[in-house]
């Protein structure tokens, strides 16, 4: 037992080393394999994390580029309308109108018209006294009659002594005389008589009458009132003023950019506060043809018929013309503008960056106003462009382009 036991034992010794010798090379690649694993992990991790922090700071970068860059909102111009209708301030004027004064000297004696009665032409508006004027009148008359009778009495010597002077029973000398007597006398009644045709059509300015059919719209004088004439030095007043309401003209004051488009045979509508809702149709008649120096305005002419005489002369009213649009202008919003020493300019993107262009302005519609030169087709403006913008910097579009609206009527 104790030998089989040694021997066991002994064997056990044999086996053991036999062991080690087997298990030790495993045991090494083992480690060598699991430590190369620890080290891919870490070296994993490590790369991993550069990695990440590399494109955390281009990310970084990106942004920070992308933040420095100047945030823009953008629309697209529109061409401006085929026709635009302008609006512009005008008074109304009657057609024909005319103040009425006296032609003669005196007292009004009576009035048969006031303001607002219709009148006809021909129509007797007053009367007036001429006292003087009767009175040299009938002067005159009497010289008329004096130098008529010497004339007549003249007229016969003349012819005697011409009928004597074929017997010879008077001289050449005498006849002569009576032929200038005779002639001298005719001279002196025509003076006469031309002196009574002016007293005569002095007198008859005692009756004043409407020159035309109208509306009297001021009488400016009353009974037993001294009349001044017209023609005197003194002050002059009208003593009626007529107007004709049938037909009106409307004058307006045409700006500048559009004296080339406002052509006579236009078609205008006005529209006055007191008839909301509703137009009156007018056309452009004629135009000055010249720019007033201090307004830079062309004045023109709009009739309108105004048969039944609801519009009334001396009212305000606004015009609306439809004249030709430029076809080179575009809407953009006003809000796009900037003001620089450098004039008027508006900026468009390109390529990314902001480009500063030169505009010239036309007609403002309030939220949106007309560039007639400066702008191209396919042009993307800024809206609201920064304060610090400059030409050629890089900017950031923060919204789709946006179409601005189109002013005028088409």
């Amino acid at each position: 037992m104790p030998m089989e036991s040694s021997t066991q034992s002994g064997v056990s010794l044999q086996h053991h080393p036999a062991t080690n010798i087997v298990k030790n090379p495993h045991r090494s690649r083992r480690s060598w394999i699991i430590a190369c694993a620890i080290l891919l992990v870490f070296a994993g991790i490590f790369a991993y994390g550069i990695v990440s922090r590399l494109r955390h700071a281009a990310t970084v970068r990106a942004e920070t580029t992308q933040m420095s860059l100047p945030s823009v909102s953008v629309a697209t111009p529109e061409r401006s309308a085929l026709l635009q209708e302008i609006v512009l301030p005008g008074n109304v004027q009657p057609f024909t109108s005319a103040p009425i004064y006296a032609r003669t000297n005196g007292y009004l004696k009576t009035w048969y018209a006031d303001i607002g009665a219709r009148v006809k032409k021909g129509q007797l508006l007053a009367v007036i006294e001429t006292p003087e004027v009767d009175q040299q009148l009938q002067q005159s008359r009497s010289n008329l009659a004096t130098s008529e009778a010497n004339l007549k009495l003249s007229e016969i010597t003349k012819n005697r002594y011409q009928g004597l002077l074929a017997t010879h029973a008077v001289a050449q000398q005498d006849v002569d005389n009576a032929v200038g007597t005779y002639n001298a006398n005719k001279s002196i009644v025509d003076a006469n008589q031309a002196n009574v045709n002016q007293l005569e059509t002095l007198q008859s300015f005692e009756k004043v009458y409407a020159p035309f059919d109208g509306i009297i719209t001021a009488r400016n004088t009353d009974v037993g009132q001294l009349i001044s004439a017209g023609n005197s030095g003194n002050v002059k007043t009208d003593l009626f003023h007529v107007s004709q309401p049938g037909k009106l003209r409307v004058y307006v004051n045409v700006p500048e950019q559009y004296s080339q488009a406002a052509t006579p045979g236009l078609t205008a509508e006005l529209t006055l506060a007191e008839f909301p809702g509703r137009t009156f149709q007018g056309k452009l008649i004629r135009t000055s043809d010249s720019i007033n120096y201090t307004t830079r305005t062309l004045i023109a002419e709009i009739d309108v018929d105004n048969p039944t005489g609801e519009l009334l002369s001396g009212a305000y009213t606004q015009v609306h013309l439809k004249v030709p649009g430029q076809p080179s202008s575009y809407m953009v919003p006003v809000s796009a503008l900037i003001f620089r020493s450098h004039g008027l300019q508006v900026a468009v993107v390109e390529n990314g960056a902001a480009l500063l262009r030169p505009v010239t302005p036309g007609r403002d519609y309030g939220e949106d106003i007309e560039i007639v030169s400066g702008l191209q087709a396919g042009d993307t403006v800024i809206v609201n462009p920064p304060d610090s913008l400059v030409s050629g910097q890089k900017v950031q579009v923060v919204q789709p382009a946006a179409t601005t609206a189109t002013g005028g009527a088409s």
